[in-house]
């Protein structure tokens, strides 16, 4: 059994309306919990909310009164925005349908589609969600997590017994995440 694709789900709750769907982006990125709605990765290791793109689930220049519905909108990294442009593929909408039935990672953060889920092997293809990136990104925001709760049980004071053996964990998390982030300056 795989590791669920996402911990939180998406939600479009935005009610407002906006003329220009670029408006709609600092709600999609609360909405989407800063994270790519296609590849749930988040978009701090892109360069953030101004990095990200907002993609029309439905193509806009083949239903153009979808440009600026709130419930079309999808806020998703750049890689993937590209890629889907305006294919009108049978895809799966982040908001209305659990990623994790239809997706799963490997124990190092790969995504993979399920078998019996058709519009996610087309995704998982059309969308390159196989790429070596997805899975990094994946283990970067699980060891920025774990250094997170790490340096919490460091600093709490019934942990002084083994306060020296929690510092030795920080440093070998700390060391994985240098080597991550020596992989990713070394591809650009």
């Amino acid at each position: 059994m795989g590791i669920n694709f996402r911990q939180i789900s998406p939600i479009r709750t935005c009610t407002k309306s906006y003329v220009n769907y670029r408006s709609y982006k600092p709600f999609l990125a609360k909405d989407f919990n800063n994270r790519c709605g296609y590849t749930d990765c988040s978009d701090i290791w892109f360069g953030g909310k101004n990095s990200f793109h907002i993609d029309h689930f439905k193509p806009w220049k083949k239903n153009p009164g979808l440009k600026t519905t709130y419930s079309n909108l999808v806020y998703c990294c750049s890689y993937v925005n590209i890629l889907k442009s305006d294919d009108e593929g049978d895809y799966l909408d982040p908001c209305d349908v659990d990623f994790n039935t239809h997706f799963e990672r490997d124990e190092n953060g790969a995504i993979h589609p399920m078998a019996s889920s058709a519009q996610a092997i087309y995704m998982h293809k059309k969308l390159k969600l196989y790429l070596k990136r997805y899975q990094i990104i994946w283990k970067l925001d699980e060891i920025v997590s774990r250094m997170g709760k790490l340096k919490a049980a460091i600093n709490n004071p019934k942990n002084k017994p083994i306060q020296q053996d929690l510092l030795i964990l920080q440093g070998e998390l700390g060391n994985e995440l240098t080597t991550y982030m020596d992989y990713l300056k070394s591809n650009q």
